[in-house]
């Protein structure tokens, strides 16, 4: 934990920025309680989860203990779990389409919650990985407003196996475009460019659980 904070503050005064304005979401996918409790220990606070069911078997006991820990739901999502995650995450980075858009709308005036949200955009038109398609993030961004999703950024997923700046840039073209203050961009081999080229929120798993012993 204490070398991957490090990295993001190089990686944040190269550019003349603060690592205080970089969330770094560890992400526990596929590691149990016992691999999250150190970091909890330590006083980290942010985590991500890429399915709403191992969330809801893996979190509240830990949630009871560390009642101020931010959940991030960063995997797709489907429609038919929209109500499930409203209820368990604290942020929801894989908005990416107007019937998950209804769903969540309708999940937020059911339970009287309001997450975050970001919209995930397909940046490297890879439909396989989900996001919205460049030219369909206006419209898209005005459901959410329409059903009251409060978004806050844009997320990205660039190609592997590339180098990754331009996608980034290319995100952070599109959130000043549309007005939108945070961009979630960056994981375990790429998250130090993505610091550079403006991340607010970084997704690191492998470089901070190592690898997971079960495939997912």
């Amino acid at each position: 934990m204490n070398e991957i904070g490090e990295r993001i503050d190089r990686a944040a005064r190269l550019m003349g920025r603060s690592a205080r304005d970089v969330t770094l979401i560890a992400v526990s996918k596929m590691h149990d309680a016992e691999d999250v409790r150190p970091l909890l220990q330590a006083g980290h606070r942010h985590f991500g989860e890429n399915r709403v069911q191992e969330a809801e078997g893996k979190w509240p006991p830990l949630l009871a203990e560390y009642p101020e820990t931010v959940l991030h739901m960063i995997g797709q999502l489907q429609s038919n779990k929209a109500e499930q995650a409203v209820a368990m995450f604290d942020v929801i980075h894989s908005v990416d389409r107007p019937s998950l858009v209804k769903a969540l709308g309708k999940a937020i005036v059911k339970l009287d919650r309001t997450p975050q949200f970001f919209v995930q955009v397909d940046i490297g038109e890879e439909p396989q990985k989900g996001g919205c398609a460049v030219d369909k993030l206006p419209d898209l961004l005005q459901k959410c407003a329409d059903h009251g999703l409060d978004v806050v950024g844009l997320m990205c997923i660039p190609p592997a196996d590339t180098e990754a700046a331009p996608y980034f840039a290319l995100l952070r073209k599109l959130a000043e475009q549309q007005g939108l203050p945070l961009l979630s961009m960056g994981m375990s081999a790429d998250f130090e460019t993505a610091v550079m080229v403006g991340a607010s929120h970084v997704r690191v798993g492998t470089a901070l659980f190592g690898a997971r012993d079960r495939p997912g």
